[in-house]
């Protein structure tokens, strides 16, 4: 299938393994110019040499933990432009619903009834 992705810049966020590795891979492989991010190098530059081995040419890897203001700027910096976004960041704690606040970045929602 071609998705006519030719000179379309990507940033997929947390895609060293997983759904968002996947992503990455089919962006490349249909020829759009892929970043990939992570905040451990190692596991990005096996990314990367797995998304090249699977025919993805145009693809690098920004080590950045974009779940930060550091890092987001460290992205903003290394891609000022993107055609296309996938954020599959994974920022999470486990905890009941009815105790999310919004100093954890999410609205407090209440059960009304």
């Amino acid at each position: 299938m071609d998705m006519m992705l030719h000179s379309k810049i990507a940033l997929v966020t947390g895609s060293t393994a997983g759904i968002g590795l996947e992503i990455a891979r089919k962006l490349a492989t249909e020829h759009a110019e892929v970043i990939v991010t992570g905040r451990d190098q190692t596991k990005l530059d096996r990314a990367v040499a797995s998304i090249r081995a699977s025919g993805g040419a145009a693809i690098r890897g920004v080590r950045a933990d974009a779940a930060t203001a550091e890092g987001a700027g460290i992205l903003r910096r290394a891609v000022p432009h993107v055609d296309i976004l996938v954020n599959n960041l994974g920022i999470y704690e486990i905890k009941a619903f009815t105790d999310i606040t919004t100093k954890t970045g999410v609205p407090t929602l209440r059960p009304t009834c």
